[in-house]
Protein backbone atom coordinates (compact mmCIF):
# COMPACT_ATOMS: atom_id res chain seq x y z
CA UNK A 1 0.00 0.00 0.00
CA UNK A 2 1.28 3.25 -0.97
CA UNK A 3 1.97 5.58 1.67
CA UNK A 4 2.63 9.11 1.20
CA UNK A 5 3.69 12.02 3.91
CA UNK A 6 3.74 15.71 2.81
CA UNK A 7 5.59 18.55 5.47
CA UNK A 8 7.11 21.58 4.72
CA UNK A 9 4.05 23.85 4.66
CA UNK A 10 3.38 26.98 7.57
CA UNK A 11 2.67 30.76 7.54
CA UNK A 12 4.58 33.25 5.41
CA UNK A 13 3.76 36.83 4.37
CA UNK A 14 3.30 37.74 0.58
CA UNK A 15 6.29 37.21 -1.33
CA UNK A 16 8.00 34.60 0.37
CA UNK A 17 8.83 31.08 -0.80
CA UNK A 18 8.34 27.50 0.51
CA UNK A 19 9.30 23.85 -0.44
CA UNK A 20 7.15 21.50 -0.11
CA UNK A 21 8.28 17.68 0.48
CA UNK A 22 6.34 14.34 -0.03
CA UNK A 23 8.09 11.14 1.15
CA UNK A 24 6.55 8.57 -0.38
CA UNK A 25 6.66 4.56 0.82
CA UNK A 26 5.41 1.34 0.19
CA UNK A 27 5.82 0.89 -3.83
CA UNK A 28 8.63 1.42 -6.10
CA UNK A 29 9.41 4.92 -6.86
CA UNK A 30 9.06 6.50 -10.23
CA UNK A 31 6.83 3.54 -11.67
CA UNK A 32 3.68 5.86 -12.04
CA UNK A 33 3.00 9.47 -11.87
CA UNK A 34 3.23 12.20 -9.29
CA UNK A 35 1.38 15.31 -8.62
CA UNK A 36 0.52 18.00 -5.86
CA UNK A 37 -3.03 19.57 -5.71
CA UNK A 38 -4.25 22.19 -3.65
CA UNK A 39 -7.39 22.46 -1.80
CA UNK A 40 -8.47 25.82 -0.63
CA UNK A 41 -10.71 25.91 2.99
CA UNK A 42 -13.71 25.71 3.12
CA UNK A 43 -14.44 24.42 -0.34
CA UNK A 44 -13.98 21.01 0.31
CA UNK A 45 -16.76 20.12 -2.10
CA UNK A 46 -14.88 21.02 -4.58
CA UNK A 47 -12.61 19.17 -6.95
CA UNK A 48 -9.01 19.28 -5.68
CA UNK A 49 -6.61 22.06 -8.01
CA UNK A 50 -4.04 20.49 -9.87
CA UNK A 51 -1.24 22.65 -9.48
CA UNK A 52 1.67 20.59 -10.89
CA UNK A 53 2.81 17.05 -11.94
CA UNK A 54 5.99 14.82 -13.18
CA UNK A 55 5.87 11.85 -15.20
CA UNK A 56 7.60 8.97 -14.71
CA UNK A 57 9.84 9.47 -17.35
CA UNK A 58 10.32 12.96 -16.08
CA UNK A 59 8.06 15.17 -18.22
CA UNK A 60 6.46 18.08 -16.22
CA UNK A 61 2.97 19.65 -16.18
CA UNK A 62 1.82 22.63 -14.38
CA UNK A 63 -1.35 24.66 -13.57
CA UNK A 64 -2.03 27.72 -15.43
CA UNK A 65 -2.73 29.58 -12.20
CA UNK A 66 0.75 28.83 -11.02
CA UNK A 67 3.31 28.85 -14.14
CA UNK A 68 6.53 30.54 -13.38
CA UNK A 69 5.73 30.76 -9.68
CA UNK A 70 5.87 26.84 -9.08
CA UNK A 71 8.46 23.92 -9.88
CA UNK A 72 8.04 20.46 -9.12
CA UNK A 73 10.77 17.94 -8.77
CA UNK A 74 12.10 14.95 -7.53
CA UNK A 75 14.97 12.98 -5.83
CA UNK A 76 14.40 9.58 -6.45
CA UNK A 77 17.30 8.42 -4.18
CA UNK A 78 15.14 9.61 -0.83
CA UNK A 79 12.06 8.76 -2.67
CA UNK A 80 10.88 12.46 -2.45
CA UNK A 81 8.47 14.48 -4.28
CA UNK A 82 9.31 18.50 -4.24
CA UNK A 83 6.92 21.94 -5.00
CA UNK A 84 8.94 24.78 -4.47
CA UNK A 85 6.38 27.93 -4.56
CA UNK A 86 8.25 31.57 -5.07
CA UNK A 87 6.40 34.72 -5.15
CA UNK A 88 3.34 33.33 -2.24
CA UNK A 89 0.21 35.50 -2.67
CA UNK A 90 -2.81 35.43 -0.32
CA UNK A 91 -4.74 32.98 -3.27
CA UNK A 92 -2.22 30.22 -2.45
CA UNK A 93 -3.64 29.55 1.10
CA UNK A 94 -4.95 26.36 0.67
CA UNK A 95 -4.20 22.65 2.00
CA UNK A 96 -1.37 21.29 -0.32
CA UNK A 97 -1.72 17.32 -1.19
CA UNK A 98 0.53 15.04 -3.31
CA UNK A 99 -0.85 12.34 -4.71
CA UNK A 100 0.19 8.86 -6.62
CA UNK A 101 -1.07 7.13 -9.76
CA UNK A 102 0.56 4.02 -10.25
CA UNK A 103 -1.16 2.59 -12.90
CA UNK A 104 -0.20 4.95 -15.41
CA UNK A 105 3.10 6.25 -16.77
CA UNK A 106 1.93 8.75 -20.01
CA UNK A 107 2.08 12.16 -19.26
CA UNK A 108 0.72 12.93 -16.06
CA UNK A 109 -2.46 15.35 -16.04
CA UNK A 110 -3.89 17.21 -13.39
CA UNK A 111 -6.99 15.88 -12.94
CA UNK A 112 -7.77 14.80 -9.12
CA UNK A 113 -9.50 11.22 -10.33
CA UNK A 114 -6.65 9.98 -12.02
CA UNK A 115 -5.02 9.69 -8.86
CA UNK A 116 -5.43 6.68 -6.31
CA UNK A 117 -3.23 7.27 -3.77
CA UNK A 118 -3.09 10.64 -1.35
CA UNK A 119 -1.38 12.06 1.72
CA UNK A 120 -2.78 13.85 4.42
CA UNK A 121 -1.81 17.40 3.45
CA UNK A 122 0.32 20.13 4.79
CA UNK A 123 -1.35 23.73 5.04
CA UNK A 124 0.26 26.25 3.49
CA UNK A 125 -1.24 30.04 5.04
CA UNK A 126 -0.23 33.27 3.17
CA UNK A 127 -0.78 36.74 4.82
CA UNK A 128 -1.03 40.17 2.96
Amino acid sequence: QAQLVESGGGSVQTGGSLTLSCVVSGYRYNTGNLAWFRQVPGKERDPRDGVACISRDGRKNYGDSVKGRFTISQDGAKNTLYLRIDDLQPEDTAMYYCAADLLYGGLCVLTAGNYAHWGQGTQVTVSS
